[in-house]
Order: structure tokens, then sequence, then C-alpha cells
């Protein structure tokens, strides 16, 4: 092999060398592949159990908790009448404490409440407890019909007014019209003068 020979050989050697190398440097140089992320599931929270509702059996505790309510409802599981709410009655109306509360007063008394607090009624005579106040000034046509019949009447009976009524009524000639407010109506909607608050402990 000549001199020329072995030169050229040599040449093309240290070529293919040089680009095995650059070959080899940019594999390495390459960005590597990112990792693929791993996503975990999301955890499902479960609802939480639903309370039972709150019952009370005592009236006091039943309308602090509620608030304002023309009965009580079913969350009320007491008695329908008690004791304490009977003696309240008769204080606050001012009856004679002495007397024990007959059946027949107690049947005849209702309670509701109004603000959180406990008051009661007694229907006594015909007065009406389970009825919303009548603030209405326009005559009924019972009215009508009793001036008719009783013309400058001073005054119209409850029976034909309603026992609800806020005013009195008269007769002008033969005109029912309003003689004065006799009355104010609570926050609940209902006569004022029937209804009684009644403390916890009279």
């Amino acid at each position: 092999m000549t001199k020329n020979t072995k030169q050229i050989w040599w040449s093309v050697l240290v070529l293919a060398s040089l680009v095995f190398v650059s070959a080899c440097s940019s594999g390495a140089n390459k960005p590597a592949a990112p990792a693929a992320t791993e996503i975990a599931p999301q955890e499902t929270q479960a609802p939480e159990p639903t309370q039972a509702p709150q019952t009370f059996s005592d009236p006091f505790a039943y309308c602090a908790a509620v608030g304002t309510i023309d009965q009580p409802d079913a969350h009320y599981i007491g008695p329908k009448i008690t004791d304490a709410i009977l003696q309240g009655f008769i204080k606050a109306a001012e009856l004679d404490a002495s007397a024990e509360p007959s059946e027949v007063f107690e049947q005849s008394t209702i309670w509701r409440c109004m603000d959180h607090s406990v008051y009661a009624c007694n229907f006594g005579a015909n007065l009406p407890c389970d009825s919303k106040a009548d603030t209405n000034q326009t005559p009924t046509q019972a009215m009508a019909d009793y001036c008719k019949e009783n013309p400058n009447s001073d005054f119209i009976p409850m029976y034909v007014t309603g026992h609800a009524t806020i005013y009195s009524w008269h007769c002008v000639k033969d005109q029912p019209e309003v003689l004065e407010q006799l009355d104010e109506v609570d926050a609940a909607g209902f006569l004022s003068r029937i209804w009684y608050r009644i403390e916890p402990n009279p």
C-alpha cells in the first residue's frame, strides 16, 4: 500500500469517527419526552344524612324555636293545653286565680306563637279566637238590612256585624256607618284585646 493510499484510508476513518461522535452527541442532547402525568381520580363526597325534624313537648320551647305560627303544627307533640298556659292566661286576663280551671275552660282555651312567645285566648262569650281581625269598613248586606229595619239605631249588634270586626257600627237614618274603632290588630292579624302573652312561669 502506497503512502498516499494510507493517508486516504486514514482520512476516511477519521471522518467516519467524527460522524459517529456527532450522531451520538445529537441523541444525548435531544430532550427526553415528558413523563405521563398520572391524574388522581376525584373523590366524591357522600351527602350528609338528613336530620329528622325537631319536635317539642313544651309550648314555650316550641314557640321560642318557631317564632310565629297561627296554631301548633306537627313539630309540637305535647298536650293540647298545659297547666302553665291556663294559669298564665288566668293571671294575664286578671281572672279569679283561686278558682280551679274547669274542663270547659280548658277545652275553650287555645294558644299560638307570636314573636317567639306563647299567646292564649279563651273563646268565652263568643270571642273569635280562631278568626283573623276584620278591618273592613265597607258595611255588609246584613248591616244594611238591619239599618233599614232599625233606622238611626245607636249601634248595630255584633251578631250582625260579626265578632271579629275591630269597629263598632251604628245606623245613620237607614245606612250603616262606622262609629268608632274598638280594637287593634296584632302582628299576626288577630284581635289584640282577646289574646294574652303568657309568661313561662306565671
